[in-house]
């Protein structure tokens, strides 16, 4: 390693492929953004940027970033949280405010924490641009990597100048470098490095011929669950196709009975439907929150009482309305031998996304519940603005 070339968790080891080299990097750097740590995103092209995760800055974690870079501070939010802020109209890409002097961990703070108090006169003179996705100076990269840790898509940064920045650098061991490229393609890696790790007959209340079968990327990231009913590859060799269910994890409805969604209905709903037609499976996915993470629903549970809608909620967080993704699905189907499903879902999106991922969905089974006297705002989001079939 050269003086100019800081320490980078992407460097395969002995019997480690690149993908999986790529893999450890994103989770490593994913695990220091979460602890508070300074990370180094490096681009294809044009200066690194040295990030922080905007909801853990402190005074003296920005005077740490001058120090070690040379330069002031600036803070990235994705435009979605700029739009909340009624800084732009543009929903694509990141948004970069400069504050210079003004800079401080409570501004920091509150430009990404729609729960944090902001004076709207202090934003209308704040310089500032907006940066289109895939921008050569990471800042794409920056915000994708606060989501992959399912924090706030807000972060500090400060560009680094080489060769003279990065000698700095270099001397920090405890910095972690990542490359852009890695984590853009972080998810599809890690869902196409997925394997079959443990399972075991788990007899349940609603289906008592029920196998758990549980998944795992090459880098040690989130789990997935596959709830296998009866013999599925038994009707596949008869050239059938077996009832399917996409099942995004929901801590608050499907473990605590919340009234606030459906989801716990829909969960037993599935398990006991599929049991009902002989086999088939409910694949149980590490997407809390439709993709925030269980952190960030509780936040906009918070939003929601002020009255938003789940859509502008997670929006107001820097989020897309929905982040999940299916390449996890897709890959734990084949693995289980199911590439045609008959999907139990209201969401035709989610057929479309599947789809996408070569999964053949040959049929959509509706899967809706009444309202219970909580969840009605909810329901009607999902129907009115997210096109569900209620």
């Amino acid at each position: 390693m050269t003086p100019s070339d800081p320490p980078s968790a992407g460097t395969a080891r002995p019997g480690e492929t690149r993908r999986q080299a790529s893999l450890r990097a994103v989770d490593r750097a994913v695990g220091d953004l979460r602890r508070g740590n300074f990370v180094l995103v490096r681009p294809d092209v044009g200066p690194a940027l040295l990030a922080q995760a905007g909801e853990f800055c402190t005074a003296d974690s920005l005077a740490a970033m001058r120090q070690l870079t040379g330069q002031a501070p600036a803070v990235l939010v994705t435009c979605q949280r700029a739009a909340a802020l009624g800084l732009t109209g543009e929903t694509a890409g990141t948004y970069r405010l400069e504050p210079g002097d003004r800079l401080d961990e409570g501004l920091v703070r509150a430009l990404g924490d729609p729960l944090q108090m902001i004076d709207a006169a202090l934003l209308a003179d704040l310089p500032a641009r907006i940066l289109p996705p895939g921008r050569a100076d990471g800042a794409t990269a920056v915000t994708a990597l606060a989501k992959l840790a399912r924090l706030l898509p807000s972060a500090v940064v400060a560009r680094v100048d080489r060769p003279l920045g990065t000698e700095r650098l270099a001397a920090t061991a405890d910095i972690l470098s990542v490359a852009a490229f890695d984590i853009e393609h972080y998810q599809r890696h890690a869902a196409a490095s997925l394997i079959r790790v443990a399972d075991a007959r788990v007899p349940l209340e609603l289906a008592g011929d029920t196998t758990v079968v549980a998944f795992r990327p090459a880098d040690g990231g989130q789990e997935h669950l596959a709830i296998v009913i009866g013999d599925p590859k038994s009707a596949v060799a008869a050239g059938g196709a077996v009832p399917v269910r996409l099942h995004s994890e929901c801590f608050t409805g499907d473990l605590l009975g919340s009234l606030r969604c459906d989801c716990g209905d829909q969960l037993r709903g599935a398990i006991a439907q599929i049991a009902r037609e002989g086999c088939g499976a409910l694949l149980y996915l590490a997407q809390e929150g439709r993709g925030i993470g269980l952190i960030n629903k509780l936040r906009a549970y918070r939003l929601q009482d002020a009255r938003f809608d789940t859509v502008d909620a997670n929006e107001m967080l820097g989020y897309d309305a929905d982040e999940r993704i299916y390449h996890p699905a897709a890959s734990m189907l084949r693995a289980l031998g199911l590439g045609r499903v008959r999907l139990m879902t209201n969401n035709p999106d989610k057929m479309a996304q599947l789809a996408a991922c070569g999964i053949d969905v040959v049929e959509r089974l509706p899967l809706a519940f009444p309202a219970n006297g909580h969840n009605e705002f909810y329901l009607k989001t999902k129907r009115d603005k997210s096109g569900h079939l209620l």
